[in-house]
């Protein structure tokens, strides 16, 4: 275990603008002009969607991706607190908070998804069971709430003293203000961890339920999804993947904030932890090359289809290459190897769910 076992700020030694934070930046304003020109002109202006092709990049990447790729925190905070591995706690806020930010921007993005914004409350109060929609809106919502109660410790560890002494000079209005967020965060610092256990858990298992609801979400499309993808399975293909991209997801984000920073990274826990990633993505790639073996649609694959070539190169760069890698441990040992291996992993997840709502969509 590293010796940075204990979660601390920075102190002002790390420098935020570096060049990733730059070009996220970037691509945050190019972003923000999109949804300027979405409200002005629809969506269709800025996503090309239609009637035939209600499916593309758009929902591919800010609902299918990135809710598959904030699955870090849930696994995580199962293998340090559910399963009792404590080693692996200085992992698990980084990982948390992947989690957090991915789910709140995975929300805005669903207000700006819809067609109509200001209607996005409307499934807390108007309840349709019998919709997969309805239950991935609830399961988001909810879990969304979860970690921010996950997350709350952190904010209640860092700000549970010194709120009063910054503002001794202020009015007594404000001082007492002050005094009582200072009191009610040291409450929070010193009981949360008694209750945690029921937030975990239930984030574990209101993930488990969304991320398989949002596989279920084409198995009424019998008819309009290729062959390759379509399966009675694809709601626990979806389960799966997230499960195993989970563990690479916080060796790729502890990876770019280590050398963002210039910090000691936790190659001595992160090793550890792709081992488990060995058998859960031994898992996934069984389920998905034995459910086309068993449905017998394999010889698809070599058929010279774009549909064919994407499945080949989603398995194999996916998960075929990466998971032989971490079977060595030189990979599993050292941060190049290893972030190469996360990054094969996290991509392949992304070209799956790129594949199931865009390439894998055929309208007649």
């Amino acid at each position: 275990m590293s010796a940075h076992s204990h979660a601390a700020p920075l102190q002002g030694k790390a420098r935020f603008w570096s060049p990733g934070a730059l070009v996220m930046a970037a691509l945050a304003i190019t972003g923000l002009l999109f949804v300027v020109g979405r409200y002005i002109g629809g969506l269709g202006a800025v996503t090309h969607l239609s009637q035939s092709h209600p499916w593309g990049l758009w929902i591919g990447v800010d609902v299918a991706s990135g809710v598959a790729l904030a699955a870090g925190g849930f696994t995580t905070a199962a293998l340090a607190h559910i399963f009792g591995r404590h080693a692996y706690e200085p992992v698990v806020r980084p990982a948390l908070l992947t989690a957090l930010l991915g789910y709140v921007f995975v929300s805005l993005a669903l207000l700006v998804d819809i067609g109509r914004s200001w209607a996005i409350w409307k499934p807390m109060i108007f309840w349709n069971p019998n919709s997969v929609l309805f239950e991935v809106a609830m399961c988001v919502m909810i879990y969304t709430a979860v970690l921010h109660a996950e997350f709350l410790p952190v904010v209640a560890e860092r700000f549970a003293h010194g709120f009063k002494a910054s503002l001794a000079n202020r009015s007594w209005p404000v001082v007492a203000l002050a005094e009582a967020a200072e009191g009610l965060l040291a409450f929070l610092n010193r009981n949360l961890g008694k209750v945690m256990w029921v937030f975990i858990i239930a984030g574990v298992v209101l993930s488990c339920m969304h991320q398989s609801g949002l596989g279920s979400l084409l198995l009424v499309a019998p008819t309009k999804m290729h062959a390759l993808w379509y399966t009675p399975i694809l709601p626990l293909l979806f389960l799966t993947s997230a499960i195993a991209v989970g563990f690479p997801m916080v060796v790729f984000e502890n990876t770019l904030v280590s050398v963002s920073f210039d910090l000691e990274d936790e190659m001595g826990i992160l090793s550890r932890m792709v081992r488990i990633t060995i058998l859960l993505l031994g898992i996934y790639g069984a389920l998905k090359i034995g459910d086309v073996i068993a449905r017998g649609v394999w010889p698809l694959i070599f058929d010279g289809s774009v549909q064919g070539r994407s499945f080949a190169v989603e398995v194999l760069f996916g998960i075929v290459i990466p998971w032989a890698m971490l079977l060595f441990p030189k990979v599993r040992n050292h941060r190049t190897p290893l972030f190469i291996a996360a990054c094969m992993v996290v991509g392949g997840v992304v070209v799956n769910r790129m594949n199931v709502f865009l390439v894998a969509f055929q309208p007649p």
